[in-house]
């Protein structure tokens, strides 16, 4: 996912007025405040309704879209679309509890802006529990590592997704045709383990890291979207075309995969990091409620499509990916090499989240002279860790769902209705929001702990046959 999650620090543009130090924000619970209560100066030089929904869209789509399909598979031709349709509900809902939070503290202590580590590092400070309060700094600790984790994953992802497509590629080159419509396989010329693709990938992985201005990336990371945009319009177009009859798909899938459902669909949502940091950058942030609610339903409904689709098309043979789906001829190698293009470069921009979090604090304890050659080292040792890590778990599907049901449940699920609990307990709460917070939270922990478990036992001992890869309709 094209995710820009930067540290508090670099946003200083909150100014609240008409507030007490002590005070909620005035609408408190009542979902966010209303925008004559909630008065923020934007910034003049800010983005606009449209830049910022832009934002939002690249934050929630990636990888994890092309794999929803295999995901509806593992849930149920009826019972997938139902749950990814639930799924984005809460996990809006827990953006809004978020931003609700980060408001109603950037108001009691007058700061400026608050990140998700800032917000709950609050919250437990406003917590009953001297405990909690003594260790709140753990909070924003746990947050940190969350995100690290979860951003290093999606950098696993992509090494995965490159290497399984560059790989269908060039095994398909001498079968590749100019005749996209005929319904023929051929057979596919024997080529490297994808895992070789990997260590082939990784210098120019590391090189492209070596840049760190975020101006520079965001050039990169505007080509990357044009490139996945295109393509999404061309796989749409193929997979709406001769869907076959789908009354033998089952509707509920067997309950061992539903977890596997469950890992993917939350990696793909996992866009609440964004949240903050577009809402700050706002010209006029009194209008953000109203845009998430629009820019989530456009994602929604993108996912459920696109999802449902891919099954529909494909059935049974639905791979890890739908771009592996596509036929062998000019046009959708093309959609492969294209998308392959614009992960590519987005490793950079997810990479560039967790570089400045563990990076600076290990350059600080060196000298300058000896900093820059260790910044280039720590860079390469992360990134040869997200390669080691993605040739230990070559599957696509598995390690998706392994990092959505491991770091993004955490930090889509169960943090922000346990933040809400800790932010406006003291001040009274009503026992069904308390009971549907603790419900979230419960989902979110389930799934991470049964979703995380299954994956292990998937990558270990495989349940059901890989699909293989070595032929493909043309």
């Amino acid at each position: 996912m094209s995710t820009r999650r930067l540290r508090s620090e670099d946003y200083n543009d909150y100014s609240s007025t008409d507030v007490t130090p002590e005070g909620s924000p005035p609408g408190g619970m009542n979902g966010f405040a209303h925008p004559e209560s909630y008065q923020r100066f934007g910034d003049t030089n800010g983005t606009t309704w449209y830049q910022t929904l832009i934002h939002l869209l690249k934050g929630n789509i990636g990888t994890g879209l092309l794999g929803l399909p295999l995901a509806v598979k593992n849930a149920g031709i009826l019972l997938g679309p139902v749950s990814l349709l639930v799924m984005g509900v809460v996990a809006v809902h827990c953006m809004g509890i978020l931003v609700k939070c980060a408001h109603h503290f950037c108001y009691r202590f007058q700061k400026q802006f608050l990140d998700y580590g800032g917000a709950v590092m609050y919250g437990l400070e406003s917590t009953s529990s001297t405990w909690l309060r003594t260790h709140a700094i753990w909070g924003r600790r746990v947050v940190g590592l969350f995100l690290i984790v979860t951003q290093l994953g999606f950098c696993c992802v992509y090494f995965v997704f490159l290497a399984d497509n560059l790989r269908q590629v060039v095994s398909a080159a001498n079968g590749t045709t100019n005749d996209c419509s005929s319904n023929r396989t051929v057979a596919m010329t024997p080529t490297m383990d994808s895992r070789l693709y990997m260590l082939s990938l990784l210098p120019f992985v590391v090189l492209l890291t070596f840049i760190q201005n975020l101006k520079v990336l965001s050039v990169f990371s505007m080509l990357a979207n044009v490139a996945m945009l295109g393509s999404l319009i061309v796989i749409y177009q193929y997979i709406v075309r001769d869907i076959p009859d789908p009354s033998d798909l089952p509707l509920a899938a067997a309950w061992k995969t539903y977890p596997l459902f469950f890992g993917t669909a939350i990696f793909s949502f996992e866009g609440i990091g964004v949240v903050l940091p577009l809402e700050n950058k706002m010209k006029n942030p009194q209008q953000f409620p109203v845009l998430l609610y629009v820019g989530m339903t456009i994602v929604t409904i993108l996912y459920i499509s696109l999802s449902v689709l891919g099954y529909l098309r494909f059935g049974a043979d639905i791979q890890a990916s739908i771009t592996l789906n596509l036929p062998n001829c000019w046009l959708y190698q093309a959609v492969k090499l294209l998308f392959s293009f614009g992960i590519f470069f987005t490793y950079a921009v997810q990479f560039y989240v967790p570089a400045e979090i563990v990076i600076p604090p290990l350059v600080a304890r060196v000298s300058e002279c000896w900093g820059w050659l260790v910044n280039l080292l720590l860079r390469v040792a992360l990134v040869g860790v997200t390669c080691v890590l993605a040739i230990l778990i070559p599957r696509l599907d598995i390690v998706i769902s392994l990092v959505g049901s491991m770091s993004s449940s955490a930090l889509a699920l169960i943090f922000p209705p346990l933040l809400e609990i800790a932010t406006f307990y003291a001040e009274g709460m009503h026992p069904l929001v308390i009971a549907k917070d603790v419900a979230i939270s419960l989902f979110g922990f389930v799934g991470f702990v049964v979703g995380t478990y299954e994956a292990l036992v998937e990558l270990v001992a495989p349940t059901a046959a890989v699909v293989n890869t070595t032929s493909v309709m043309v």
